[in-house]
């Protein structure tokens, strides 16, 4: 994309200090390189003076895993990381294994007993590193996402007393914004066009976690809806140069730039060389930001007198905004961590429920006995409670199989402090070492797929598994086989918060409309294709394209045709 706006006041911008960076980036990238190459010379003797292996390497066509590095550009907007995992562990026959890709060593791993290691028993072992890092800094700054130590901890800290019952337990938020956006849908239906379901769902959570998180509604449902493409109604001016949908566009070419980075590894700085190319989302980002701080510095005074009242204390009434206001007045700290709270409050609830509409349209069998729960707990149109929502089994059950066929954030990293191992619960398997500075990546995507680990029917969408026996044979003794949300200390905070409001939504959703089907004829062609969910040969096929970027999504967005509940149900 372009670069609309201006720097900001605090970034350089003379010819100097555009040289100074450049150099900077070149000597950090060639420096890392040779501090590897040093670390890994050493590896296997520390290997076996451990008593661990060294995972096998994925071998590549070309030299310096040129061809690995190609199919991982490539896949940034029409593949899953993860896909291409999953063809690197058939390559080498096994689970956990190393991927060299222009000297960049990683470890890729597939194995519940290492995720709990990197996520929990040995946290202190890991970190996300300075290599994610920089390659997240140019659009998440400083972060909750983006940090370790210290500044994580100030954020951790901050963000914690907002995700009480008491916080989530209030519906009129989300109440609001799913009537909206459901009364829209109805709209457009009748006029004979199919919806864009993720984009219908982005708008409402990303309104509702403005609204949440920072007492400003962007109102991104003002936009209105997306036709499809062709019509002659589609990308009016209007529509397109919405604020929040500029907003929207440049954070999602950001998070596109930067997966396009993550790909590369360290060599980005080399790719990067000249400019930045995160920069300008990260401008017209920070336009969205400045408006939501303008909002605050019109409380300021009433921020500062609590925090001489309370210490700093959040109020009953205070947003988690205003608590943070309250402890920094540094805008940069608050944009960061503005824009990364808007990648857990919008686009995992957003890619979640994309996800368990596209099952709903596939599977009208659990679609009507989810209904029938709705219906039987809640009625045709009363609003659900928190009571209510709990005591909904059924819908639970449903939102977590969706999240481990779907898990919104399908590979994920570490980068190893110090030399360390990856040990195996049958102390039988010998452990396998890290050495210091190597990243390891994670794919919970396949690991959830994983037939060894949730049994031969894993490749199937079946909500009743996280009810009936197949509940305590596989997971309960084995948790970590399951960790949408993260584990250990930087679990998701967010996490009951994301299943009250997918919760709601889907309640509301599921009152004023009784089927759905996939519109073919409307989804781009290069966003439908099949494959099968896992390696079972009766699993089910899958039809849409899966991307990723920092979440999944669906290539195209996921277009449907959905049919409004009979008025006879309304009226029972």
């Amino acid at each position: 994309m372009g670069a609309p706006g201006n720097p900001l006041p605090c970034e350089g911008n003379s010819s100097s200090d555009i040289s100074l960076r450049r150099r900077i980036r070149l000597s950090s990238c060639v420096g890392e390189h040779a501090r590897g190459q040093v670390a890994r010379l050493g590896g296997r003797k520390k290997a076996t003076a451990s008593a661990a292996d060294v995972p096998p390497l994925v071998p590549s066509a070309l030299p310096l895993g040129l061809s690995l590095f190609i199919s991982l550009r490539q896949s940034v907007k029409s593949s899953l990381f993860a896909q291409i995992i999953a063809g690197w562990a058939k390559t080498v026959g096994t689970t956990v294994f190393r991927v060299s890709i222009l000297g960049d060593v990683r470890i890729v791993t597939l194995e519940p007993d290492h995720v709990k290691a990197i996520l929990a028993s040995q946290f202190d072992d890991f970190e996300k590193g300075p290599v994610v890092y920089d390659i997240l800094h140019s659009l998440l700054g400083s972060g909750v996402f983006n940090s370790d130590g210290d500044m994580w901890k100030f954020h951790r800290t901050m963000t914690r007393p907002f995700f009480n019952k008491e916080k989530i337990a209030h519906f009129d938020n989300f109440d609001r914004h799913a009537d909206d956006i459901i009364r829209q849908a109805k709209s457009r239906l009748a006029q004979g066009y199919p919806i864009d379901f993720q984009d219908m769902v982005s708008r409402f959570t990303l309104d509702s976690a403005t609204e949440f998180l920072f007492g400003f509604d962007v109102n991104s449902s003002g936009a209105g809806l997306p036709y499809p493409d062709g019509n002659s109604l589609a990308n009016s001016p209007e529509f397109v140069n919405h604020p929040s949908n500029r907003f929207v566009e440049a954070f999602w070419e950001g998070q596109n730039l930067t997966a396009m980075r993550s790909r590369t590894g360290d060599t980005w700085k080399l790719l990067e060389f000249w400019k930045d190319t995160i920069k300008p989302c990260r401008t017209v980002v920070d336009e969205f930001t400045r408006e939501i701080l303008a909002e605050q510095d019109l409380h300021k005074g009433d921020i500062e007198a609590r925090q001489g009242a309370s210490g700093a204390k959040p109020n009953e009434n205070d947003t988690l905004l205003q608590h943070l206001v309250a402890h920094t007045q540094d805008k940069r700290v608050l944009a960061d961590e503005i824009i990364n709270l808007l990648v857990a409050g919008r686009d995992t609830t957003s890619g979640t429920l994309t996800y368990g509409i596209y099952k709903l349209a596939e599977h009208p069998d659990i679609l009507a006995k989810l209904r029938a729960e709705i219906l039987d707990k809640v009625g045709p149109t009363r609003r659900p409670t928190y009571d209510d929502i709990r005591d909904m089994k059924y819908l639970r059950a449903f939102l977590n199989e969706v999240l481990r066929l779907y898990p919104i954030v399908p590979v994920n990293n570490r980068t190893a402090k110090r030399d360390t191992l990856l040990p195996y619960k049958d102390s039988s398997k010998r452990p396998v070492f890290v050495p210091k500075g190597t990243r390891c990546f994670y794919s919970v995507y396949l690991m959830h797929r994983r037939t060894e680990l949730w049994g031969p029917d894993a490749g199937k969408f079946d909500p009743d598994r996280f009810i009936d026996e197949r509940l305590h044979k596989y997971l309960t003794h084995n948790p970590y086989i399951f960790v949408p949300f993260n584990a250990g200390p930087r679990i998701c905070l967010g996490q009951q918060f994301a299943y009250n409001e997918m919760s709601f939504f889907l309640v509301r959703l599921l009152q004023n409309f009784s089927s759905f089907s996939l519109a073919n004829d409307a989804q781009p062609q290069d966003s439908i294709t099949s494959f099968r969910t896992a390696d079972a040969s009766d699993a089910e096929m899958e039809n849409r394209v899966f991307a990723s970027h920092l979440t999944m999504y669906l290539k195209g967005g996921l277009w449907v045709r959905m049919t409004e509940a009979s008025p006879s149900e309304k009226d029972a």
